[in-house]
């Protein structure tokens, strides 16, 4: 059994004149909103072996205040690949997990949402009724495989939870 967790970044600020869109930083709403999807991980026993993580800013600091919160430390992996990549480049990260049994991937959407609703075949139907109807900033979906993260596949997961910031 294995389990990805898919973070969509929390929500950033609105570029200024002449900044990139890579440089966009959290408001301070999304730095607390990422605390509390920490804190709520946390409880729930939502602990990654490992995160993949967008290099665009507002990932980063999504993974920072997320870090804040969750009781168990992990080791990270930059992507720059996922801050343009679709849905099928998002599941490539996940294939290069290595050895590990659970993954936090933060990235973007609407790769995010594409790339939960392609992996949850079937779950929680309310969450998966939920996860139909968008991916909001800093929402996490946990998707489970019987088999390990090397061969997780469109229609191979299992939704077992649906969290957004409006649920904690």
């Amino acid at each position: 059994m294995s389990r990805v967790y898919l973070l969509r970044h929390a929500k950033a600020a609105g570029a200024a004149p002449g900044m990139k869109d890579f440089d966009r930083p959290l408001t301070r709403e999304g730095a607390e909103a990422a605390r509390k999807m920490g804190s709520a991980m946390a409880a729930a026993g939502f602990i990654p072996d490992v995160a993949v993580c967008s290099t665009a800013k507002r990932t980063r600091e999504t993974l920072d205040n997320l870090r804040l919160t969750l009781t168990t430390s992990f080791p990270g992996m930059d992507s720059a690949a996922l801050y343009t990549a679709g849905a099928s480049g998002y599941l490539e990260a996940i294939h290069a997990g290595g050895d590990a049994r659970s993954l936090l991937v933060i990235g973007h959407n609407p790769s995010m949402e594409d790339l939960a609703l392609a992996l949850a075949a079937e779950g929680d139907p309310a969450s998966v009724k939920r996860l139909s109807q968008g991916f909001p900033t800093a929402g996490l979906a946990v998707i489970d495989f019987d088999g390990p993260l090397a061969s997780a596949e469109a229609g191979a997961g299992t939704l077992r939870a649906f969290i957004t910031p409006d649920d904690l």
